[in-house]
């Protein structure tokens, strides 16, 4: 028989309230378990004490027999010194959605495209620039010289 420390869902619609247990796995999740071991209120600040209540020698009791802890219960007994932490490493949740993903694509080609006009536009002008520069010269030099004369 495989044992489970687990939690065991009460409460109404919205207002969640846990059971933590020893069950057998095969049981369903709020369905038979054998012992019950503690409560958790997640509704509760995470400071309180009320908020995780567990009697630790059943639970102890239980570990020695080999039930397994689940993720979240394991969790609370590392918060509560009783089992030593697992190294736990999850390397897609520093990663973007798809979404993000997709808007930095859009945006890195838009930047590549932009970049490449900006380029071109450099170029460009820069061959033709003396040509350009110097009637544009003049023609301003002219004009105010014109106006000065004319007042």
């Amino acid at each position: 028989m495989a044992m489970k420390i687990r939690l065991a869902r009460g409460g109404s619609k919205k207002r969640p309230f846990y059971r933590i247990v020893a069950a057998d796995s095969r049981m369903p999740r709020d369905g038979r378990f054998i012992e019950k071991l503690g409560t958790y209120n997640p509704l509760l600040p995470k400071d309180s004490e009320e908020r995780v209540k567990m009697n630790m020698e059943r639970v102890q009791y239980w570990l020695g027999e080999g039930a397994q802890p689940t993720d979240r219960i394991s969790r609370m007994l590392e918060a509560a010194g009783v089992l030593d932490k697992k190294e736990r490493n999850n390397p897609n949740k520093a990663k973007p959605g798809k979404k993000a993903q997709e808007r930095l694509e859009e945006k890195a080609a838009k930047a590549a495209a932009a970049e490449e006009a900006a380029a071109e536009a450099a170029a460009a002008p820069a061959e033709e620039a003396p040509v350009e520069e110097a009637p544009a010269e003049e023609a301003p030099a002219e004009a105010p010289a014109e106006e000065t004369t004319e007042e």
